[in-house]
């Protein structure tokens, strides 16, 4: 038994939604290879076929290599799409009707690399759909059966059929617009230029060379730290909007002609405005971070809001069981019914980028709308005691006649004018909280009360 592969090692990559960890001590071709082999007996079946993608890290190549070795052993046939992001493995995975397996850390160090995988059509596999027994089966080197035949490895480029899809998806059309595009070196600087090259922009490129190092900040535009140079180069240019990804390109994030950070919250509820044009009456999904103005404006627009846990298993169960056309989270994810429920940071950018160019005004002017309170952002404590701490919250808050409480994912607390979630990290030590309200004291005044509270004893 390698040590990639021991059951101690196993517990600490295998994740809620995916597989995660450094490399080569916790990841390396000997997991990589007994996964894709026990990726047959999980979820392939032998005789079916796998799609492997993998992205730019320098490790990727190799461990996407030993993952078809070991599917292919077990009796699967293999397309390799090579280079990718995560949302043009997605694409294969539907169009092809296949299960799929994408080498990739996200926005994660360059010293991480992981396992993002699905079923045929995008359908996640989590922990309770199949990632845990496939950790099992790792444990005792990948699978137990003997093929009755070796599968095959097929070289495909799926690019310019992924480019058409998303162009058909969300066509943009009306003025021209100066956009500028931070890559991160991540795999945007793949997938962009074949998508926004057949549109009428004005592209201004930042670290599109593909660097799995990272030379210039890391890929996560979720923190704000890594948007310094977005921002700069918009407000220097002048230009309409700018669009930054994360490593894998599965999550996008907005800065206005401002140079001001655009909530992920307010972009979902564009994007669910757009959605529901087409689709009167659909079913929008939101998880419970997300602002109290997405479920207000869909209801507002004659839509249906559905109110999920974090976390992409989540949306994309609930809007299989509800139909949904879209869904968004805080996080910079959205997922769209007709990209086969998954999540594409491509496709939102089309969306914003059509509907700016059918508005005669500036981004912040067409986002204003849609922002209508003031958020905290996610705010993380390191606590020894979880549950204790969320006890103490909801017993100073659970009697007050003003407030409801709930518990769909961790603490929530709802008040007219304010609201406020509490949850435990599932990795880490951690509490998580986000606050929401009506105004910036209001906001303020819930965040410092909670907070106190959750860092009484640090």
């Amino acid at each position: 038994m390698s040590s990639t592969t021991a059951p101690e090692n196993l517990a600490a990559v295998f994740k809620a939604y995916d597989v995660r960890g450094t490399v080569p001590d916790q990841i390396d071709a000997a997991l990589a290879r007994a996964a894709g082999s026990a990726f047959v007996e999980v979820v392939a079946a032998a005789g079916g076929s796998v799609v492997v993608g993998h992205d730019m890290r320098p490790s990727s190549p190799g461990l996407a290599a030993a993952f078809a070795d070991g599917a292919t052993s077990a009796g699967a046939d293999v397309v390799m799409i090579g280079l990718c992001s995560t949302d043009e493995l997605y694409f294969a995975s539907g169009r092809f009707a296949s299960p799929g397996a994408m080498f990739t850390a996200s926005h994660n160090p360059a010293g991480y690399n992981g396992i993002k995988l699905c079923r045929a059509h995008a359908v996640p596999v989590g922990a309770d759909t199949g990632l845990h027994t496939l950790r099992d089966l790792v444990g005792v080197g990948g699978t137990t059966s003997s093929p009755p035949r070796r599968g095959t490895i097929t070289e495909v480029d799926v690019l310019p059929d992924y480019a058409d899809h998303l162009l058909t998806l969300a066509p943009v059309a009306g003025r021209r617009l100066s956009v500028v595009v931070d890559a991160g070196n991540g795999m945007a600087g793949h997938t962009v230029p074949s998508v926004l090259g057949h549109l009428d922009l004005d592209v201004d490129a930042l670290y599109f060379e593909l660097d799995g190092t990272f030379p210039n900040h890391e890929a996560n535009p979720i923190d704000p730290a890594t948007m310094t140079d977005l921002v700069a180069r918009v407000r220097e240019v002048g230009a309409d909007v700018g669009l930054a990804f994360d490593g894998d390109a599965d999550r996008c994030f907005l800065v206005d002609e401002r140079g001001e950070l655009v909530s992920p919250s307010v972009l979902t509820a564009l994007i669910a405005s757009r959605e529901l044009a087409a689709h009167p009456g659909a079913t929008v999904i939101h998880n419970l971070i997300t602002s109290r103005a997405v479920p207000e404006i869909v209801t507002e627009l004659g839509g249906t809001p559905v109110r999920t846990r974090v976390g992409h298993s989540f949306i994309k169960a609930s809007m299989a069981q509800t139909d949904a056309v879209f869904g968004g989270e805080h996080s910079g994810h959205f997922y769209f019914r007709d990209f086969w429920r998954a999540d594409s940071g491509l496709l939102a950018a089309l969306h914003a980028l059509a509907a700016l160019a059918e508005y005669d005004g500036s981004l912040s002017e067409l986002l204003s709308q849609y922002s209508r309170y003031v958020a905290s952002g996610e705010i993380n404590s390191t606590v020894a005691d979880q549950a204790e701490v969320l006890g103490r919250i909801e017993k100073e808050y659970g009697d007050r006649p003003d407030v409801a409480v709930d518990h769909l994912d961790g603490l929530t607390v709802s008040h007219d004018a304010w609201w406020f979630n509490v949850r435990a990290s599932n990795t880490e030590p951690l509490l998580r909280l986000n606050a929401e309200a009506t105004d910036v004291v209001t906001m303020s005044q819930v965040r410092d009360d909670v907070l106190a509270m959750i860092r009484r004893d640090a």
